[in-house]
């Protein structure tokens, strides 16, 4: 594995945050599960994310048992693997989508399982040539860094690690210590897009958590309209939206009012989020 190749995934993530913050603006982070309504579906959602000006795309790698996911993208994971996604198909459309984007940062997301079944060098092998740029394996702690965390640091594949509201001081530190790309806090004790946290309770969080990390922090669940993203956004490094968006698909009747749905509700964010600190930045 050449130095060049071993670094990319890293470079991407950094570049983006470092373009961001001379422009004094949050990342936008869009989810999607990977297969979601269909392969065809799903790739033409994923290609025109960019273009609807999302700047970071979590790609979710669908599992049968989405334990920290909420109804939404629990019925999607299961729409894909009904329509036939494998951790080969979630590759290959980063794959794809690298053909005519070489800039916007991709993260899988999911589970260790299909990780393990797929087979952990092979994983990282594919995955670092298909494109991709970030893990967040929401059931490996640090305790089990060297299943995959040292293993991706190796290919040059971010781990982006998450912490919660009970995330406390003894355990933040092992959190933090091999995580890379940034850092996802989760603003509810909760599976995802099942209520919300007050952004005042947040960004005392976030506050906090810059206190122990120079990475960037993004804030996700339960974030869900365009006003909610703007008020996060003011005080986090980024936004990140996934089941608003996957509600979209659930309750489209055509591939077409599905891309429709989810690219429009993306360009609404990332308005929202552009604009979100522009007072600050006048005053």
């Amino acid at each position: 594995m050449s130095q060049a190749n071993s670094t990319v995934g890293t470079q991407r993530i950094e570049r983006c945050f470092a373009a961001l913050k001379a422009q004094n603006r949050p990342a936008l982070v869009s989810f999607l599960t990977a297969g979601d309504p269909n392969p065809e579906t799903s790739q033409r959602l994923l290609d025109g994310l960019p273009d609807a000006g999302v700047d970071i795309i979590e790609l979710g790698m669908p599992f049968s048992d989405p334990m920290a996911d909420g109804p939404a993208i629990q019925k999607a994971a299961l729409r894909a693997l009904d329509a036939g996604q494998t951790q080969a198909k979630t590759l290959a459309m980063v794959k794809r989508f690298r053909e005519k984007n070489q800039h916007t940062p991709i993260v899988l997301m999911g589970y260790y399982n299909p990780i393990y079944c797929y087979g952990v060098e092979r994983f990282l092998e594919d995955a670092r040539e298909a494109g991709v740029d970030g893990l967040i394996v929401v059931d490996l702690p640090p305790e089990h860094d060297d299943e995959l965390c040292t293993p991706a640091a190796r290919h040059g594949i971010d781990f982006i690690r998450l912490a919660t509201p009970t995330t406390d001081a003894r355990r933040l530190p092992q959190v933090l210590e091999r995580a890379s790309g940034f850092i996802y806090y989760v603003s509810v004790a909760g599976v995802t897009g099942v209520g919300a946290a007050t952004p005042e309770s947040i960004e005392r969080a976030v506050v906090d958590l810059k206190r122990h990390t120079q990475l960037p922090i993004g804030v996700g669940f339960g974030i869900r309209t365009p006003a909610q993203a703007a008020s996060i956004g003011r005080f986090s490094d980024a936004v990140v939206v996934g089941s608003a968006l996957v509600e979209r698909i659930e309750h489209a009747t055509t591939g077409d009012e599905a891309v429709e749905g989810v690219h429009g509700l993306a360009r609404e964010l990332a308005d929202s989020v552009r604009r979100c600190r522009e007072e600050e930045t006048v005053s």
